[in-house]
């Protein structure tokens, strides 16, 4: 039995589907179907440049429970997808093209009761869903909030972001700040640690690659170790930004 994840980005058992990047590697998606979760897999957005043009993060956003937000451009078979899984799309007003700022409005970092994200340029609908449920909105001037924002806990992130480090400390969030670089991205000099991690379990955070190859790891290991997570390295490789690994299911079980 599965149930959708409630808190998104925060499993609270084994996640069992998850959205990726449809250019994943094959190591990286078959050590991910290896701890049991199944796919979906995005298409690649036209009007996007190529490096985020099939970025989870970018396209979709994850309300919680059943609730999804999607561009009103969206690809159709990604959506034709989600609602087989029985989710609810709610479209938003803007589109997703281009080149920044027009390419953010769903990139919202979510952790708890709390969303980060520029809000000038985030998807009018995609606000008021989000304040109808009562989540505290922290403004901040990096547009692209969740591939900045590794999500650890309600109230735990790692970003590379300084000024996303200062207003999270001052929302009372404890952010482990790292080294900008280190991380790959198509076609760019560097990506993010947000877009390159996910969670897969209520315990267990996956990188898109081997985070012990980043300069920063004892840091990044110290910090989940006191937020009680482990890490899974879903490849020997560099790490690299996919644009989020985003759980939408976990495993249930049925008790009498």
């Amino acid at each position: 039995m599965e149930d959708y994840i409630q808190s998104p980005n925060l499993p609270r058992g084994k996640v069992s589907l998850a959205v990726i990047d449809g250019r994943v590697s094959e190591e990286i998606e078959r050590n991910i179907y290896d701890i049991g979760i199944r796919l979906i897999k995005t298409k690649k957005m036209n009007g996007l440049y190529d490096a985020i043009s099939y970025h989870p993060d970018i396209v979709i956003h994850h309300l919680g429970n059943n609730e999804i937000v999607v561009p009103p451009n969206s690809e159709n078979q990604i959506i034709y997808k989600l609602e087989e899984e029985g989710f609810k799309i709610i479209i938003g007003k803007r589109e997703v093209e281009g080149t920044y700022p027009f390419d953010i409005s769903y990139n919202v970092a979510r952790f708890g009761n709390n969303a980060a994200c520029c809000i000038k340029h985030t998807d009018e609908i995609l606000l008021e869903k989000l304040i109808e449920r009562g989540i505290k909105i922290i403004n901040i001037n990096q547009g692209y909030a969740k591939c900045s924002i590794c999500v650890v806990s309600e109230v735990a992130v790692i970003t590379s972001d300084r000024g996303i480090y200062k207003e999270l400390q001052k929302n009372n969030i404890a952010v482990q700040l790292i080294t900008p670089g280190n991380i790959g991205l198509i076609n760019m000099n560097y990506g993010f640690i947000g877009g390159a991690s996910g969670s897969v379990s209520n315990s267990d955070i996956a990188f898109m690659g081997n985070i012990e190859l980043h300069p920063n790891y004892n840091e990044i290991h110290l910090f989940l170790s006191k937020h009680n997570k482990s890490i899974i390295n879903l490849s020997k490789n560099l790490v690299n930004d996919l644009g989020t690994l985003i759980p939408l299911k976990e495993y249930s079980i049925l008790t009498p």
